[in-house]
């Protein structure tokens, strides 16, 4: 985190005083309007359909396990935490907005499945995430992604990328600080499951009746694991927990890769999207797992839009908008700009866009700002 003590005023003060004017592309009215519906049909196939291949994969990895296949078993197993660990802060990320269903009560009840099994909680990243879409890498509002950001290379994180993540890092969950955080949280501490104990302290400090919701939601989780632990001794079905308690931590492999690039090099302190935000092309596969937000920039500029309709939104700002990088050109120009920072520290890379943002030709839509149904109670007001 910055040491800056002017990044740290109290998020009363940052809320009241510092507002970003966000340049967003234009678009006709009507057409956000149809583009911010959401459907039921493509919200089962997203949420039901991401939800049924985990149960498939975790099915498997128990068959192999009861029949002693052990190949097939740890190849179950690795491939069903490559398909979990996008629960954690992506499936429930995207079902925080409450824009996947139509019907909003579906959206609550998946956003419930998936933070539970991925030990994610809601209520904390929902008043992080709130001020990451308000302050977009504004370091005074924004403190769930700060720039800059270092990617590890180090062997033992690869190895834990394939294999079981134990200590975490950016874009992954490590077994040991999640659920160390989940119990301090429960504990009515200030924990580190979703944020870093800094910033989760500036959130409860500004909205303190927030804080009772996160504690038992934290409570919820680890009575839902104590009782996975509970069956699995039990029915001596050993290999339950890998499936139902620690998968979040295996295989985080295609989530580091694909998450990394979000913002990692990008401008800071700047008022449009398209500098601070980077979208990018992938396979069918790791976008429906990714729940389409490899088209972030998207995603930020209207938040309010479903993810399966932001590659309709950027085919209709494309004109806009940065040419869209592939997965490997984000990651070389990443490698790029660290190079560059290595001689230059204040260097940043500036996203070439088509123009200046033109923002006379801008007419005021309160449905650009919407972020969905995000935003707790508290700071709505």
């Amino acid at each position: 985190m910055p040491d800056d003590r002017t990044l740290r005023d109290p998020l009363q003060k940052v809320r009241k005083n510092f507002r970003v004017e966000w340049y967003r592309c234009p678009i006709d009215h009507s057409k956000l309007r149809q583009l911010m519906q959401p459907s039921d049909l493509q919200g089962w196939f997203q949420a039901g359909g991401h939800l049924l291949i985990a149960i498939v994969t975790g099915g498997g990895a128990l068959f192999f396990f009861e029949k002693e296949m052990w190949v097939p078993f740890f190849l179950a197993l690795f491939l069903h935490g490559t398909v979990t660990t996008f629960f954690k802060g992506i499936a429930a990320h995207e079902l925080g907005h409450g824009t996947v269903f139509r019907t909003k009560w579906l959206n609550k009840i998946f956003l419930r499945i998936y933070s539970i099994v991925s030990w994610h909680n809601f209520h904390e990243y929902a008043m992080s995430h709130t001020y990451h879409h308000r302050y977009t890498l504004h370091p005074k509002g924004d403190r769930e992604v700060v720039l800059p950001q270092y990617a590890r290379s180090d062997p033992f994180y690869f190895l834990q990328l394939f294999s079981i993540n134990i200590f975490g890092g950016l874009y992954t969950s490590g077994c040991l600080p999640i659920v160390k955080g989940t119990i301090k949280t429960a504990l009515g501490k200030f924990g580190t499951s979703v944020l870093n104990q800094e910033w989760s302290e500036a959130l409860y400090t500004a909205h303190p009746t927030e804080r009772k919701y996160a504690v038992n939601w934290a409570r919820s989780i680890l009575l839902f694991h104590f009782i996975v632990i509970t069956v699995t001794i039990y029915t001596q079905l050993w290999a339950l927990p890998l499936v139902l308690t620690f998968q979040q931590f295996t295989a985080n492999w295609l989530k580091q890769f694909v998450g990394f690039p979000m913002h990692c090099r990008l401008r800071s302190n700047v008022s449009d999207f398209r500098k601070s935000v980077r979208s990018m092309t992938l396979d069918p596969i790791s976008e429906f797992l990714y729940w389409r937000m490899n088209w972030h920039l998207e995603h930020h500029m209207y938040a309010g839009i479903p993810c399966y309709n932001l590659k309709k939104l950027h085919q209709l700002v494309a004109h806009d908008m940065p040419k869209v990088r592939t997965l490997r050109g984000a990651w070389q120009e990443m490698r790029e700009t660290w190079e560059k920072q290595r001689v230059d520290s204040g260097y940043e890379f500036d996203t070439p866009v088509p123009g200046p943002a033109n923002r006379e030709d801008e007419a005021p839509d309160p449905l650009a700002t919407s972020i969905g149904d995000l935003a707790p109670k508290a700071l709505l007001k």
